[in-house]
C-alpha cells in the first residue's frame, strides 16, 4: 500500500480512536464536534468578537428588569380617575373572550396617583424613591398583542413566538454586536426562573451556543450566594496550566478537520470563555469594595431590598466591565408573605398587600441603579428596560376585601426605559379612560423589539440567521422602530 499518510484529510473516528490513549476522549470530542447543519465552515457570528452596526447606535448595553407575573398598570403608572368615578359598576366596554378567572366589576386603585418630576410623569404612591428619576423615564402606555399566559407571554417577551422555540433577545444582541469584554460572557441573566419558558427565554436556540445568556443564581435564594460563589477550579496551582493544556488539544483536533462547523467553534470559544471567567468573573461578582454609600443607594443590608438590590448593583458591575445584555429578574413567589401566588406580581388576589410587597422589593433598588448609572457616565449608554409579561385588568377578580385581585391583561399596559437614546420624562402611547384598550401608537412586541435593536444600531429586518431553508429574525416578519421615543 501507499503511503498516504501525506494527503489532508478528515479526521475520522477510527483514526481519532487509534491516537488518543484508550479513545474515551475521542469519544467526547466526537460527540462534541456533532453539528445538526453540518456547516461546512465557521460562519460568521459564531464568536463574541465586537460587530459593526448597521447605523449608529444609541446604546451599547442593555439591563432588562424583569418583574414576573404581570404589574398592574393602573395601580403603578397609568392612572384612570374613571375607574374612580365607576368603581364597583358593570365596565362600558366590551372585554376579550379570553380570560383565566370570573371577573367582576371596575375596581379602582387603592392608591393616589401624583405627577412626578418636572415632567409630571405620573407614579401612584406605591413608588416612594423612583420620582426621584422621573425625568429619566421613558413611559410606553401601549404595549399589546401579547399572549394572556404566562408562559406564552412570556417567551414572546423574550424571543417574538409563543409557539416555537426562538433565539432569546439577548442572543439576538449578543450574535449582532458581539461583546465587549474578552473574559466575560456577552449575556447575563440573574437569577432566572425556571417556570413559564425556563432557559428557552434566554437560550439561543439555532444561533451559536456562544450568544446564549448564562445564568447566575435561581430565584427564592439569597443573592449573596451568587456574588459570594467560590471558584474552585483555581484553588490548585497546576489548574490553569492543565485546563490551557486541555484548550491547546482540542483545538489542534478541530484544527485537524475538513473544516470547523459553526457549532464546533462556538463550543471551543465557550470552553476558552469559561476559562477566561476563572480569573474575571471573581472580581465582577464580588460587591465586597463597593462602598458602603453605594451599597446603600441600592438597599443592600434591608430586609425587603437586599436581594434584588444585590442584583442590580452586579448588573451595573456586569456592564461597566463590557457585557452586553444583563437580564435581573424579580421572580419568585410570596408565599412566605402570606400570598397564594407562584409568580411574583401575580396578583390574582391580595393584590394590595402583594403589589406594596413588590414594589417595596424593588423601588430603591432600581432607583439606585438609574442614580448610579448617570452619576458614573454609563447611563447614556445603557439602556435600561422594566417590564412585565403583561398588564392586568381594570376590573376586578371574585371576592371581597384583601382577597380581590385583577386578572391577566394584554391588550394595553405599560412598560418602561431609560438612558440609551429615549426621551426622559417623557410619554409615549395611551390608553382608553379605563385602561383597557390601548388607544393611541399601538406597541406590540414587535414593535418594541424592532425599537430595542435601533437604539443598538441594527435594523432589525437585517438582523438574520439562515435555519430550515429561510432567513429567521427576532421580529419575525413584522416590527415598526417607534422613532418618536428617541432622543
Amino acid at each position: 500500500m501507499s503511503d498516504n499518510s501525506h494527503v489532508a484529510c478528515p479526521l475520522t473516528r477510527r483514526t481519532l480512536l487509534n491516537r488518543m490513549a484508550l479513545g474515551f476522549g475521542g469519544l467526547a470530542l466526537q460527540a462534541m464536534n456533532w453539528d445538526r447543519d453540518a456547516v461546512a465552515e465557521t460562519v460568521p457570528g459564531s464568536s463574541l468578537e465586537p460587530r459593526a452596526t448597521h447605523f449608529r447606535p444609541r446604546a451599547k448595553n442593555i439591563i432588562f428588569l424583569f418583574m414576573q407575573g404581570g404589574v398592574s398598570h393602573v395601580d403603578t403608572f397609568d392612572p384612570k380617575p374613571a375607574l374612580d368615578r365607576y368603581h364597583g359598576q358593570e365596565p362600558p366596554f366590551q372585554r376579550t373572550r379570553v380570560k383565566f378567572a370570573k371577573r367582576g366589576n371596575l375596581l379602582k386603585s387603592p392608591w393616589k396617583f401624583r405627577p412626578t418630576g418636572e415632567s409630571g410623569i405620573p407614579m401612584s404612591s406605591l413608588w416612594q424613591h423612583l420620582p426621584k428619576v422621573a425625568d429619566e423615564l421613558c413611559m410606553v402606555h401601549s404595549v399589546c398583542d401579547t399572549n394572556v399566559a404566562h408562559g406564552g407571554a412570556t417567551m414572546k417577551l423574550f424571543t417574538g413566538s409563543d409557539l416555537f422555540v426562538r433565539p432569546s433577545l439577548g442572543a439576538w444582541v449578543s450574535y449582532g454586536l458581539g461583546n465587549e469584554s474578552d473574559s466575560l460572557p456577552s449575556y447575563i441573566n440573574i437569577c432566572p426562573s425556571s417556570i413559564h419558558g425556563g432557559v428557552n427565554n434566554w437560550g439561543s436556540a439555532f444561533l451559536p451556543s456562544i450568544h446564549q445568556g448564562v445564568a447566575l443564581g435561581t430565584p427564592g435564594y439569597p443573592n449573596a450566594k451568587v456574588d459570594k460563589a467560590q471558584f474552585k477550579y483555581m484553588k490548585a496551582d497546576r489548574q490553569p496550566r492543565l485546563q490551557r493544556m486541555q484548550l491547546e488539544l482540542m483545538q489542534k483536533l478541530s484544527e485537524q478537520q475538513a473544516g470547523q462547523t459553526a457549532e464546533q467553534a462556538a463550543r471551543l470559544q465557550s470552553f476558552e470563555l469559561a476559562f477566561r471567567m476563572q480569573m474575571a468573573a471573581p472580581e465582577a461578582l464580588t460587591i465586597k469594595n463597593e462602598s458602603r454609600a453605594t451599597q446603600n443607594l441600592y438597599g443592600i443590608g434591608g430586609k425587603e431590598t437586599d436581594d434584588f438590590g444585590r442584583q442590580c448593583l452586579l448588573a451595573r458591575r456586569l456592564v461597566e466591565r463590557g457585557v452586553r445584555f444583563v437580564q435581573v429578574n424579580h421572580a419568585g413567589s410570596l408565599k412566605s408573605h402570606g400570598i397564594p401566588t407562584n409568580e411574583q406580581w401575580d396578583q390574582h388576589s391580595y393584590l394590595e398587600k402583594g403589589h406594596a410587597i413588590n414594589a417595596l422589593q424593588v423601588d430603591q433598588p432600581i432607583t439606585g441603579l438609574l442614580q448610579d448609572l448617570k452619576a458614573r457616565g454609563l447611563l447614556d449608554d445603557t439602556l435600561v428596560i422594566w417590564a412585565g409579561e403583561f398588564g392586568r385588568t381594570p376590573t376586578s377578580q371574585a371576592g371581597t376585601g384583601q382577597h380581590i385581585g385583577r386578572d391577566h391583561h394584554t391588550d394595553g399596559f405599560t412598560i418602561w426605559m431609560a438612558g440609551g437614546g429615549v426621551k426622559g420624562g417623557f410619554r409615549y402611547g395611551a390608553t382608553d379612560d379605563f385602561g383597557y384598550y390601548t388607544i393611541q401608537d399601538r406597541m406590540t412586541l414587535h414593535d418594541m423589539h424592532a425599537t430595542i435593536l435601533h437604539l443598538l444600531g441594527l435594523d432589525h429586518t437585517q438582523l438574520t440567521w439562515h435555519y430550515a431553508s429561510r432567513d429567521f429574525r427576532l421580529t419575525d416578519v413584522y416590527g415598526n422602530v417607534a422613532h418618536s421615543i428617541m432622543a
